[in-house]
């Protein structure tokens, strides 16, 4: 069984053979892991000691809190491996796989731990804005049986779940391999591998790689010296046009669609008359998001990199996400340093500050706030940045600083989302996790929403991508002690899957209270200052006091 250590490690060997940042690689494997046993009670204790950290449920629920964002959507080291089209990008999805699947055994896990694993293996395919399209998601590939980077040694049992529920984060491991494999035009397996292509593995094409129209191999045993040619730059991965559409797939947010379609065709425009070298007003393409959280600031902040490289006016594209803990460092001197450097990461495509506003009140913020600002204007040619967070809290921020006023000239607001919207994005992110949601699901799924009370801190569509995490999680807890499960029963939610309450569930924790030893609880309090982490704080496991019981 692969500890969260092993896999932290793995992880890492697999960022230092893609050329990738080893810290930053280690800092995602963590949040990973921290977000995917954030409601595993005691979680923190495992994950504190398996990252060489002393205890702190503080520290734990940071790091969820930064690998939040992993479920909707791919790491950023990952978005930059994709981008770039590498073939490490296999290699790397798997090895974050891996991680999650270790984080999902910490403390004592449950089927939340699962459904949050199997989210996160997922997103890291780079569908995380498949979740809120409205057209259909198409379903993954079947699993391959050819070992790689997804498969996993030989699993005992883990204490308290069913090995098949890690199993299906294994297939989705899997179909992910399979799905990169096709993006990057390559084998989905490794050299070594039974059944690697022995040709592809020397340096030729995979056997079974389409041939070029006129049936010429394009590389043979005796290569003829190629005529001279000047070679090509590489295409946008899409054009403007694509991107827009993608943004206009997206459910609901019809003024946020509007308004970046108009930023799109000034901008444009503005491109056009500096070829033509005409004068033209210099247009500040910083962005304020404002919404409530689930409302889709992050999706759109990744169109709008792509649709800004796609114009020409990045280099690169990639979204670099963000909050205060990822720019404030613990003294003075060293914030500037540490803001400065989360920049230069950004330079080339977009870097999104969620909830800027906490930068605000103190002096260690300020110092971050005064380095951005002198950041963004030495590379105002090549970089944006997008600040994000409620609406109140974010107008207050930009208007008390006059250089971020200034450069911060247009804010696009995301309304909520109404019941249906939810109800089609739920269905949406279940097919793209290779789910089925029957009407009957669907109904569940409306009683819900109509007896949550919306406030400022509802969660929109992350609050459904909760419930969605939860129902498979519940799903293969039904499924535990089936032997032989049908593609059908594997693939079908019910609605008693659909837990009511996905960011609490007092009914869960209470049951292993009951069933705690008393010795092994310390009295419980809140993790999250928010409300909405459900972790107990408890003693370490002695490892000599484990019994073959709990192995069961």
């Amino acid at each position: 069984m692969t500890t969260l250590t092993e896999a932290l490690d793995a992880l890492v060997a697999a960022a230092r053979a893609a050329g990738l940042d080893e810290a930053a690689a280690r800092a995602e494997g963590e949040a990973v892991a921290a977000t995917v046993s954030e409601r595993s009670r005691g979680a923190f204790v495992d994950w504190c000691a398996q990252t060489g950290r002393e205890r702190s449920a503080e520290e734990h629920m940071l790091a969820a809190k930064r690998g939040n964002r992993f479920r909707a959507g791919p790491t950023p080291l990952m978005s930059q491996l994709l981008l770039e089209k590498s073939t490490a990008s296999a290699d790397y999805a798997g090895a974050l796989a891996d991680v999650a699947i270790a984080g999902s055994r910490l403390g004592e896990p449950g089927p939340d731990a699962i459904g949050a694993a199997t989210t996160v293996t997922t997103a890291q395919l780079g569908g995380g804005a498949a979740g809120l399209t409205s057209a259909p998601a198409a379903g993954l590939t079947p699993p391959v049986e050819a070992p790689g980077a997804f498969d996993l040694p030989v699993r005992q049992p883990v204490p308290g779940l069913g090995d098949q529920m890690l199993d299906q984060v294994r297939r989705v491991g899997e179909q992910v391999r399979r799905q990169l494999g096709a993006l990057n035009n390559a084998a989905p397996t490794l050299p070594g591998d039974p059944g690697a292509d022995p040709v592809a593995d020397a340096g030729g094409p995979p056997t079974g790689a389409p041939q070029p129209a006129d049936g010429v191999q394009t590389q043979s045993a005796e290569p003829e010296t190629p005529a001279a040619e000047e070679p090509k730059p590489e295409e946008p991965t899409k054009t403007v046009e694509e991107l827009l559409a993608e943004l206009d797939g997206l459910i609901g947010l019809a003024n946020v669609k509007g308004e970046i379609h108009r930023q799109a065709a000034v901008l444009r425009v503005e491109g056009l008359r500096k070829q033509a070298g005409l004068e033209s007003p210099t247009i500040t393409r910083h962005l304020v998001f404002n919404g409530n959280p689930g409302t889709g600031k992050t999706t759109v902040a990744r169109l709008v990199a792509g649709i800004y490289r796609a114009l020409g006016l990045l280099s690169k594209g990639q979204l670099v996400e963000v909050d205060r803990s990822e720019l404030v460092a613990g003294y003075l001197g060293q914030t500037a340093a540490k803001t400065a450097e989360v920049v230069k990461s950004a330079e080339g495509g977009v870097l999104f500050i969620d909830e800027a506003y906490s930068l605000s009140g103190d002096q260690y913020g300020k110092e971050a706030i005064d380095t951005l600002v002198k950041e963004m204007e030495d590379k105002r040619d090549d970089l944006v940045v997008i600040v994000a967070g409620y609406p109140l809290p974010m107008a207050i921020f930009i208007s008390e600083n006059p250089g971020l006023e200034s450069r911060f000239r247009t804010t696009i607001d995301f309304a909520d989302y109404t019941d249906d919207e939810l109800a089609a994005i739920f269905g949406s992110m279940v097919k793209g996790a290779d789910y089925d949601a029957g009407e009957p699901v669907v109904a569940r799924l409306r009683e819900i929403l109509a007896a949550t009370e919306r406030g400022p801190s509802f969660g929109n569509a992350r609050f459904v991508r909760n419930l969605m995490e939860a129902a498979i999680g519940h799903h293969a807890w039904r499924l535990r002690e089936v032997t032989e499960p049908t593609v059908e029963q594997l693939r079908a939610l019910e609605p008693e899957d659909l837990v009511v309450d996905p960011n609490d569930q007092p009914a869960a924790v209470g049951e292993e209270a009951e069933v705690a030893p008393p010795e092994h609880v310390e009295p419980a309090e809140p993790v999250d200052p928010f409300g909405d982490d459900a972790t107990v704080a408890r003693t370490p496991k002695d490892p000599e006091a484990e019994t073959p019981q709990e192995e069961s």
